[in-house]
């Protein structure tokens, strides 16, 4: 795994062990990384299931101004720690030790331009954190929230009667990518 664009181009990345984590894979981030390529510069990002940080990292590389990394396990925090030291994004890089509930709560008094979404699959964490991020009022009017998912049937039946509207949705073999922002709900 590597960061594909930007500052920190070709930097190859540390990754988790196991199967508890699942990278992104490269066409899959390139894609989304080209059609939010207008979105980047500047952006405050929250890669809320962050992983080994390549998301976050890879928005940094590309001229995000700051990107938090919340995920909950010890092991993918040390990872991400070495991942922020490799590409050099330390002042513009928050990490997270936290379930994503206990660290949308930390970030009650932040903002994000990009939030990006990609909970363990078999989960209702992405309802639970779209909803929770509604709340906490931390995204704008002309925020994008990303969303990767294996069940894209069932997460659009869990997020239709939320105030997101789908703006763009993408299927890369197993996984779709479901852009979200803030808006009234399409029925049925």
């Amino acid at each position: 795994m590597r960061i594909i664009s930007g500052k920190a181009k070709g930097t190859k990345l540390y990754t988790l062990e196991g199967m508890n984590t699942r990278p992104t894979l490269d066409r899959v981030k390139e894609s989304i990384f080209n059609i939010m390529q207008g979105e980047i510069e500047d952006a405050k990002v929250l890669d809320l299931f962050a992983g080994s940080g390549a998301i976050g990292l890879e928005f940094l590389s590309r001229g995000a101004q700051s990107a938090v990394l919340c995920d909950k396990e010890k092991s993918a925090i040390e990872i991400i720690k070495k991942n922020v030291q490799k590409t050099h994004m330390e002042d513009k890089a928050q990490i997270l030790n936290a379930d994503f509930e206990t660290g949308l709560d930390r970030l009650k008094n932040q903002q994000f331009d990009i939030v990006y979404l990609d909970p363990p699959y078999a989960t209702d964490y992405i309802v639970k954190s779209i909803r929770k991020i509604l709340e906490m009022k931390i995204i704008k009017q002309e925020s994008i929230i990303i969303v990767e998912t294996d069940d894209e049937n069932r997460i659009l039946e869990e997020i239709k009667n939320i105030e997101v509207q789908i703006v763009d949705k993408r299927k890369y073999g197993r996984a779709t990518i479901i852009f979200l922002k803030l808006g009234i709900p399409r029925k049925g």
